[in-house]
């Protein structure tokens, strides 16, 4: 895989996956499906974590396609930002026990991890292209 084509396949992920989470939480709260009166400190708090993590996703990966430079330091802490979500998020359909969820999420960890790979042997690449 060449460095152009790792750079488009993690533009592409990290825009898919930003604009998925957008709309998943934004479907969740028109259908009143978070409760917020439970814990509303909480969830207000992983709310703003997920869309953060969203839209810094689609802003790096907006970036990374028009090749700018800001975009390669801002993808790797986004997707570093999703991969703590992913990491932490499968608990709560594994204890009600949607294991469909639980094994999207392991994708979702495989896939994150592989994009950051990409990213970092992209940025090693071009580093040693300059020296």
């Amino acid at each position: 895989m060449t460095s152009l084509s790792a750079k488009n396949a993690v533009s592409v992920y990290s825009l898919i996956v930003g604009l998925f989470m957008i709309i998943f939480w934004a479907a969740l709260i028109v259908t009143n499906q978070i409760l917020p009166e439970e814990i509303p400190w909480a969830i207000s708090f992983h709310l703003a974590g997920e869309f953060a993590t969203a839209v810094l996703l689609i802003v790096s990966a907006v970036g990374l396609l028009q090749s700018k430079k800001w975009a390669r330091i801002l993808s790797p802490f986004a997707l570093g930002m999703l991969l703590y979500t992913v990491i932490v998020s499968p608990g709560y359909y594994a204890q009600q026990g949607n294991f469909s969820m639980v094994l999207m999420f392991i994708i979702l960890i495989a896939l994150t991890i592989a994009a950051l790979i990409s990213t970092f042997r992209a940025t090693k690449q071009e580093k040693n292209r300059i020296s």
